[in-house]
């Protein structure tokens, strides 16, 4: 008998949640005003407050961007200010467009004008960036300042939200409010990854019950607190926290301690990173002599955290390390791993109500449990389509959203990743996963960190190339470039002797350090172009 396809069916949810994003902080604020909502340094905003400034600047959006319906463009610079903006936009009846402060002028061009903001809430840096393009954005009206610094003569955010507080909006009918779920509240982007990013219609429904999902999943509730050790704010932390009614500590300092430090400072429970930080931390030499007091779980997110860094941290630290997974097109979240009882080199099972099934990458056929091929999921935090499509754009007919992820789901319901579809490749007809190479070239004692990309064969399509950061350990003929020449020689012959023929590893740079976006991903195309012009001058 066939083997059933692995397709995990949701329980019965149906969360009471708010028919509007901003009522998240409408029904924190009501429930504990005096609760501590925001910590960053020596500011503590409370629940309350932090609902009045939202309340004052939504009544001040409302004279400078008469009408709902207009997008507002809101960078998720790490300060309380980005809080206050996202929200203030969806009282206002607005749209938020949320924004990579660390974006550089092509990129900032795109999102602005793909968006068709009108106005904008930045940080003193990235209006250094925006002045130089602002000729080129024509709908864009008003800059308002958020964050540290001044520019004169921007109004600030500030000043926004120290103005009077309008009276409570008139109450919705039932018919009102289920059309209000479903108008779109933010845009988000892609990260941008395998092109230019696509900007993700997502609803009031969406952002609202994943809130609810995320705070499910992380077992958060009103007795958490969290460590935000990001380097941009995301609203995934924010909703989740706020939809829980705990606090949040937003940590600025990108060393690993910091998060440390402030986790101990403020008895944290939950401590929120990147698997860069995390891997970094890891890795730090220092670690023996780091400890975490009250922090109960570890969480990592936007890629995957090598399970050798996940391992450590947990032998060190005595507490679970667990990641999870989503995209911009899911509000984010779609899994997330048992925060008490991980699978390292896992993202988990499905958050409540979702569904998740692997297909076979050219006939599309659902597939059995163990088998890879793309990863789709179906809830309901996916988006309501891409802007510029009429709803449904980028979805299934059924409403399934291919993820473009490769994986494979165990017997147990955990999703497993092994690459994004586009970075496979095939070499003479087998399937090379760049992870999986990854995976053995850092088994070797003298690589700290590889990346594997696809180089053009004119045989057999194509083969693995890598850049490859070698350890200190590595040797002292590996100072000078034909010593390091010399070790990654070495390394690869070790490690394509572990590999069938069609995954080995043909050319290779030995680099300094992978380069990585804002965020912390690994960029294969900009990678894949930068080895081929060294591989080019060679």
């Amino acid at each position: 008998m066939a083997e059933e396809p692995a397709v995990e069916e949701p329980a019965a949810y149906e969360p009471d949640v708010p028919a509007r994003l901003d009522g998240l902080l409408t029904e924190a604020a009501a429930a504990a005003p005096d609760r501590t909502a925001l910590v960053h340094g020596e500011q503590r905003i409370s629940y309350g407050e932090l609902d009045r400034k939202v309340t004052a600047a939504a009544e001040a959006l409302g004279t400078l961007l008469p009408g709902p319906g207009g997008t507002v463009a809101v960078a998720s610079v790490l300060h309380p200010d980005f809080a206050v903006a996202y929200y203030a936009t969806a009282r206002a009846g607005q749209v938020t467009a949320v924004v990579n402060p660390l974006l550089r002028e092509e990129d900032l061009l795109h999102v602005l004008t793909l968006s068709g903001a009108r106005l904008a809430f930045v940080d003193a840096g990235l209006y250094d960036r925006l002045a130089g393009i602002r000729d080129s954005l024509p709908e864009l009206g008003t800059v308002v300042l958020i964050g540290e610094g001044t520019r004169h003569g921007l109004p600030t955010l500030g000043e926004l939200a120290a103005g009077p507080a309008r009276a409570d909006a008139p109450a919705l009918s039932p018919a009102d409010l289920s059309a209000v779920r479903e108008e779109v509240a933010c845009v988000q982007f892609t990260s941008g990854t395998t092109g230019r990013p696509k900007a993700v219609r997502l609803t009031h429904r969406n952002l609202t019950v994943n809130a609810d999902q995320i705070a499910g999943a992380h077992r958060l509730d009103g007795t958490s607190v969290t460590v935000n050790h990001l380097p941009t704010f995301h609203p995934m932390h924010l909703n989740s926290a706020v939809r829980a009614g705990a606090q949040q500590v937003l940590c600025a300092g990108p060393a690993p301690a910091d998060a440390v430090a402030a986790a101990n400072e403020h008895r944290a429970t939950h401590l929120y990173s990147l698997p860069v930080r995390l891997a970094r931390l890891a890795a730090d030499p220092s670690l023996d002599e780091l400890g975490l007091r009250t922090v109960a779980r570890i969480a990592s997110g936007g890629s995957g955290l090598p399970v050798q860094a996940a391992a450590r941290l947990t032998q060190r630290f005595g507490i679970p390390v667990f990641q999870g997974y989503g995209l911009a097109e899911t509000s984010p979240l779609t899994h997330s791993d048992d925060p008490d009882h991980p699978r390292h080199g896992s993202v988990g099972r499905p958050v409540a109500g979702t569904r998740c099934r692997v297909v076979d990458v050219e006939s599309r056929a659902v597939l059995p449990s163990g088998s890879v091929g793309e990863v789709q999921v179906c809830g309901p935090q996916v988006m309501k389509g891409y802007v510029g499509g009429p709803d449904g754009t980028g979805l299934e007919p059924d409403g399934w959203l291919s993820t473009g992820d490769v994986g494979r789901i165990d017997e147990a319901g955990r999703l497993f990743l092994l690459d994004r579809l586009k970075d496979v490749f095939k070499c003479d007809n087998f399937l090379v996963s760049p992870s999986e190479v990854e995976l053995v070239l850092g088994r070797h004692p003298r690589v700290s960190e590889s990346v594997v990309v696809d180089l053009p064969d004119g045989f057999g399509g194509a083969v693995a190339g890598a850049l490859v950061v070698l350890t200190t350990e590595a040797g002292a003929g590996a100072s000078t470039e034909a010593g390091r020449a010399a070790v990654l020689a070495e390394v690869l012959e070790t490690v394509n002797a572990r590999l069938p023929y069609y995954q080995r590893v043909r050319r290779a740079q030995a680099v300094d350090a992978i380069p990585r976006s804002g965020n912390g991903k690994i960029q294969r195309r900009l990678l894949r172009e930068e080895l081929l012009a060294h591989l080019a001058e060679a």
